[in-house]
């Protein structure tokens, strides 16, 4: 009876010149993850305030979304250069970061936002560890 032989796994090179080849994916997730956070980071301050809308919420949001979405884009982009123990740190330093941002808006105390940041970005850290692990 005849089998057939596992083929080795062949992978795209890229070009001669260089030039990499990005996927809509890599700017559509970044872009979403930071209008999510400046929506979050400005309802926050909106709710704080009596639910009344300002100027200052609105740029806070602003900023908010353009610091993680760059964040977010270069972490993306510099991604595939990283082993996996420093791409795990890399995403759970940015989670960190971000949830204790927001956590601060809510008018939390430094340490209560400090150890929530650092509990959610270890979690994060381990799953991406984890995951990077088990799929290289």
């Amino acid at each position: 009876m005849a089998t057939q032989a596992a083929t080795p796994e062949r992978r795209r090179r890229h070009r001669a010149s260089g030039r990499q080849h990005h996927s809509p994916l890599g700017l559509v997730l970044p872009a979403v993850l930071a209008v999510t956070v400046g929506i979050w980071a400005a309802s926050i301050q909106r709710f704080e305030n009596g639910g009344v809308a300002t100027g200052g919420q609105w740029v806070l949001g602003v900023v908010t979304a353009v610091v993680i979405g760059v964040l977010a884009f270069g972490l993306g982009r510099i991604q595939h250069a990283l082993p996996r123990e420093l791409r795990a740190l890399a995403y759970g330093v940015l989670t960190a970061v971000t949830i204790g941002f927001l956590t601060s808006l809510a008018e939390g105390s430094v340490l209560r936002a400090a150890g929530i940041g650092v509990a959610v970005g270890a979690a994060v850290g381990l799953v991406m560890f984890y995951y990077y692990y088990t799929h290289e």
